[in-house]
C-alpha cells in the first residue's frame, strides 16, 4: 500500500512531529499513553524521522513526549467530565492534526467532530478515517461558518491541543467569543504559556510557520484573570497546571523532567485553560 509522503517544510509537517513524540512515548512509556497506534501511522507516511530519532534521545526531547502526554491527558479528562453530565454532547477537536482524541473520551453515545485545513484533512482521511459518529470538517478556525457544523443541541466541549499559539490575541478574542455567543452551556478546554513560553517555542517549532511579530500571537499568564472580562458570555474561567494539574509525574521518570516540570509550573505557566459557556 503506497505510504503518504509527508515533505519539509509542510503544514503536514507539523502532523507528524507530535506523532512521532507520541510513538516515542508509547514505546517508553506505554502506562502514560491511552491512544491508538501510533506505531502504526508511522509506518503509513514517508517522511525522514532521522532529526526527531535524535531528539528524542536528548533530555528535552524526553521531557517533550512527557509533555505531549500530559497535555492529551489533561484535555481527554475535560472531556470525560463533560461527558458524565451531557453525555450524547459534541466532542469537538479544533485543529486536529492527526490526534485522535475522540477515540479515547467515546462513551458510545457522544458524537466527534475533528476540524483542520483542507491538507490536514486530506492526511487524516487518508491515515485515520473518521468512526462512527464521527465527522472530519475541512475550515479555517477564523471563519466562522463551520459553526453551523456543529450539533450542539445536546452539549458541546471543545478541545484544543496546541492550538492558539499560531492565532494572535485577536483573533483567539474573536473566536472565543462569536462561540461563547453561538455553543450556549458549551465548554472548551486548550493549553497556554505566557509570554516567556511563546518566545521559547517561537524559536524551535513556531518559527516553521514564519511568525514575525511574536508579540501580536496568543499568550497568557494568569487565564482567569486575564480572559474573564472577554465575554458576558463566559460563565467561568479556570485554570490548572498542565504538567501536574490532572495527574502528577513526580521523579518517577527521572530528575531532571520533575525540575522541567517545576519549572513549567513556574516560569512559563503551561496551563490547561477551561471556560465555561453560560447557558
Amino acid at each position: 500500500m503506497p505510504k503518504t509522503v509527508i515533505q519539509k517544510g509542510s503544514v503536514q509537517e507539523t502532523l507528524v512531529i507530535p506523532l512521532y513524540a507520541r510513538y516515542h512515548l508509547a514505546k517508553q512509556y506505554p502506562e502514560l499513553y491511552e491512544g491508538g497506534n501510533p506505531g502504526k501511522l508511522i509506518e503509513s507516511v514517508d517522511y525522514d524521522f532521522s532529526e526527531q530519532v535524535k531528539l528524542m534521545d536528548t533530555a528535552l526531547g524526553h521531557f517533550g513526549s512527557l509533555e505531549v502526554a500530559q497535555r492529551e491527558f489533561d484535555l481527554c479528562e475535560e472531556a470525560r467530565a463533560y461527558l458524565r453530565v451531557h453525555p450524547n454532547a459534541a466532542v469537538v477537536n479544533l485543529g486536529c492534526g492527526l490526534l485522535d482524541l475522540f477515540s479515547r473520551v467515546d462513551n458510545g453515545s457522544a458524537r466527534g467532530y475533528n476540524l483542520d485545513f483542507p491538507d490536514v484533512i486530506d492526511a487524516r482521511n487518508e491515515l485515520m478515517p473518521a468512526g462512527k459518529r464521527e465527522h472530519n470538517i475541512v475550515c479555517d478556525l477564523n471563519v466562522y461558518s463551520w459553526f453551523d457544523k456543529i450539533d450542539g443541541s445536546q452539549g458541546a466541549i471543545f478541545l484544543a491541543a496546541g492550538v492558539f499559539y499560531y492565532l494572535t490575541t485577536d483573533q483567539v478574542r474573536a473566536l472565543l467569543c462569536a462561540m461563547a455567543e453561538h455553543f450556549f452551556g458549551g465548554v472548551i478546554a486548550f493549553d497556554s504559556v505566557n509570554r516567556i513560553g511563546l518566545k521559547m517555542m517561537s524559536k524551535t517549532v513556531l518559527n516553521q510557520t514564519g511568525m514575525d511579530d511574536i508579540g501580536a500571537y496568543f499568550c497568557v499568564s494568569n487565564a482567569s484573570r486575564e480572559l474573564a472580562d472577554w465575554s458576558n458570555s463566559f460563565a467561568s474561567v479556570t485554570c490548572k497546571s498542565y504538567m501536574n494539574g490532572y495527574r502528577k509525574l513526580g521523579t518517577k521518570y527521572g530528575v531532571l523532567p520533575a525540575i522541567l516540570s517545576w519549572l513549567s509550573d513556574h516560569l512559563v505557566h503551561m496551563s490547561i485553560v477551561r471556560i465555561e459557556f453560560r447557558v
